[in-house]
């Protein structure tokens, strides 16, 4: 192996880890806010919750059905 091979996979694994440093920073930063949510919040959380959960048993159902 030469050093500009070398340099090219030192320099290609710092550059990795700096870009996936960013993105899970950013990421974090995105998702985090605080633990701190407002009762309304909650309440949207909770009826997509369930909204999902009925969209899931209509989908067992219907295949159930097609069956």
């Amino acid at each position: 192996m030469n050093m500009n091979q070398f340099f090219n996979m030192m320099s290609r694994m710092l550059t990795n880890r700096l870009l996936n440093w960013g993105i899970n920073k950013g990421l974090r930063q995105m998702n985090s806010d605080g633990g701190k949510q407002t009762a309304q919040q909650r309440k949207r959380e909770k009826s997509a919750r369930q909204m999902v959960k009925r969209a899931r048993q209509a989908a067992r159902i219907t295949r159930r059905l097609g069956r």
